[in-house]
């Protein structure tokens, strides 16, 4: 009775008073139908990018444990000795996936040239190298190929995993932000006055329980969520561009077929060098010039107190860890692609999606038994397109359309960086590093490539040693006596992996 004594004057709805009041629980209730559906999507993302970044962690971990374990099993003191050389390798894996300042290429060349002058001096025990004639052994890494093709493939592998790895798992993050931002809804007081008659008014003729027709509630929806609409596009996109990343996980940019087996690519590159290290070692010398050479009971003396023995024996599938927080990327990638599917149009659609809830309209159905905004009868206006140019038309809304919500431009920028990234990691493509808290955290690393494009070899050409070098690895330990050990060791390592070289292919 008190609805019909202040609102009987028609579309002014209610006094002053019952105007704010019902303007404030219709705004209430409209962010409750945004956030209800938005909700959802946002807890999806959420929860998709807190498992792929457990996974990809995880896997790091195990195979640097399944590294460690592997090679003190089969190298002993020796790799035990040298292990921070491997610790510092997965130390800037670790930190890449993490946003960190790292250049994969260029880590990976440093990883494998220091790996060389460790093992120079293992497969030459009998002379005497100095810090400076090691940096000139390692300055022809890549021309000597001591290590086999190993390298080469490796660091594709590992460039383009990590890259795409990195990227989608951003990707998910990115999504989950935009989500929130976005259905952050603050209707105008235009937008607000719509939800207000559509809402409430219906309660002025003491038609309470008749609710809005579907495709008024349609054109007030679309009204209120102009600026939303405009991401639809955009999201769309960036949508795609995850799914096409995702395809890349599930096949040749499978971040786990690549770091289950590294130890065993790592130690089979070791093999190359204890197969090849008479050819290489002659071109180095050739290069950098003739070593000096230890006295012979020094070396002798070396050996006889050494004691080492290898028994080498790759892990068996079986004895590996099979997954890495609790599933494999097979799965993840699989779920996370018909989730991806369903969010598509996510924009487009949430204006007809608040509008099938029974709450908001009456539905499809009984279109003549519906509130129109003026009476119980059917609606006749067209509904309006999607976006923001599109209200220029809409009967129920007054939207300026000169005035976009920044917050939303905002967020469609984002999505364009994001899928320019997505673009770039597809391709097998280095990409800048997104800190989704805002702040500066990495900077752009360097390229992957792929196979056809990879630069070749470079032919190996003789020069004078030279001290002056960037090199990293200036922590190795020098001394005589170190040295010695490491060095004879090393004659029966070789003199045991040629003769074990069946059982290990």
């Amino acid at each position: 009775g008190d609805h019909l004594k202040v609102c009987s004057h028609g579309y002014t709805c209610c006094s002053q008073e019952m105007e704010e009041k019902y303007s404030q629980q219709s705004k209430h209730d409209f962010r409750n139908a945004v956030v209800e559906l938005s909700n959802h999507l946002q807890t999806m993302f959420s929860s998709r990018y807190k498992k792929f970044d457990e996974f990809f962690k995880e896997l790091l971990e195990n195979a640097e444990k399944s590294l460690n374990d592997m090679f003190v099993r089969t190298y002993g003191r020796l790799y035990m000795q040298n292990s921070e050389l491997f610790k510092d390798l997965f130390v800037e894996l670790k930190r890449y996936y993490v946003g960190g300042n790292v250049n994969l290429e260029e880590m990976l060349n440093e990883f494998w040239a220091r790996l060389l002058e460790r093992m120079f001096r293992l497969v030459n025990p009998q002379y005497h190298f100095t810090d400076e004639y090691l940096e000139c052994v390692s300055k022809y890494t890549e021309q000597l190929k001591p290590f086999g093709d190993v390298p080469r493939k490796l660091k594709l592998q590992v460039t383009r995993a990590f890259v795409a790895a990195r990227t989608f798992a951003q990707g998910l993050a990115v999504a989950r932000d935009v989500v929130s931002k976005v259905s952050a809804v603050n209707p105008t007081p235009q937008g607000t006055r719509a939800l207000l008659k559509m809402m409430y008014c219906p309660y002025c003729r003491g038609l309470v329980s008749v609710k809005p027709c579907y495709n008024y509630c349609f054109n007030v929806m679309r009204g209120c969520l102009a600026n939303q609409g405009d991401l639809d596009t955009e999201w769309n996109i960036f949508m795609d561009s995850m799914l096409l990343v995702a395809e890349r996980l599930e096949g040749p940019f499978n971040i786990e077929s690549v770091m289950d087996p590294i130890d065993v690519k790592i130690s089979d590159a070791i093999m190359n060098m204890q197969e090849n290290s008479m050819q290489v070692s002659q071109k180095v010398f050739q290069g950098c010039g003739q070593p000096k050479t230890l006295a012979q009971g020094r070396t002798a003396r070396s050996v006889s107190e050494s004691g080492f023995s290898a028994r080498f024996r790759p892990y068996n599938p079986e004895e590996r860890p099979t997954t890495a927080a609790g599933t494999s990327l097979d799965r993840l990638v699989t779920d996370v692609k018909e989730k991806l599917k369903q969010a598509k149009k996510f924009w487009s659609s949430l204006p007809g999606n608040i509008c099938n809830d029974e709450k908001m309209s009456v539905g499809t159905v009984n279109e003549n038994e519906c509130w129109n905004g003026s009476a119980k009868s059917r609606y006749d206006f067209a509904v309006t397109g999607n976006g923001l140019a599109s209200q220029v038309n809409n009967p129920e809304v007054e939207v300026d359309i000169t005035k976009p919500d920044m917050v939303i431009r905002r967020q469609i920028m984002a999505l364009r960086v994001m899928t320019n990234k997505l673009k770039n990691a597809y391709s097998g493509n280095d990409v800048d590093f997104i800190d989704i808290s805002e702040e500066s955290s990495g900077e752009e690393s360097g390229s992957g490539c792929e196979l056809q494009q990879c630069s070749p070899e470079f032919e190996f050409n003789a020069t004078e040693v030279t001290g002056n070098s960037n090199k990293s690895d200036k922590n190795v330990n020098t001394s005589a006596a170190t040295r010695s050990v490491l060095s004879q060791a090393a004659l029966l390592l070789s003199i045991l992996f040629l003769a074990m070289q069946r059982q290990w292919r």
